[in-house]
């Protein structure tokens, strides 16, 4: 089963009955840097991992922990689905969610760009 897949599936159980999720979008909420300068266990006590899934009504950001993004632990937050989360650029992109600024890895920019405008930008 893909990372994807299994963000897909955790998240179903905080969906609406009948809600479907058009994207999911993995995002955490240290910097990169704090784990390339501080090391890896300064990394795991500031990070959260994030789970955006992107819904037709809206987008809910999920908690997955501090240690991967596969499963869904609870909701953090619900966001209007009129909201842009991309286009991304760079190596991690920045979304504001509430106080957090979530970063997003290049390889969840298709995902942003399908959660924006329901196809990938090539």
């Amino acid at each position: 089963m893909t990372i994807r897949d299994s963000m897909r599936s955790s998240a179903a159980a905080y969906l609406r009955p009948g809600e479907c999720v058009q994207a999911v979008i993995g995002a955490q909420t240290a910097s990169q840097w704090v784990a390339m300068l501080g090391g890896f266990l300064l990394f795991l006590g500031f990070n959260r991992y994030r789970i955006l899934a992107v819904t037709p009504d809206r987008i809910v950001v999920l908690d997955a922990g501090k240690l991967n993004l596969r499963k869904a632990r609870g909701v953090v937050t619900e966001l209007p689905r009129a909201i842009r989360l991309g286009p991304g650029s760079g190596q991690w992109h920045q979304v504001k969610v509430g106080e957090e600024t979530l970063r997003v890895h290049r390889r969840f920019y298709a995902d942003l760009d399908f959660a924006d405008f329901g196809y990938v930008i090539v």
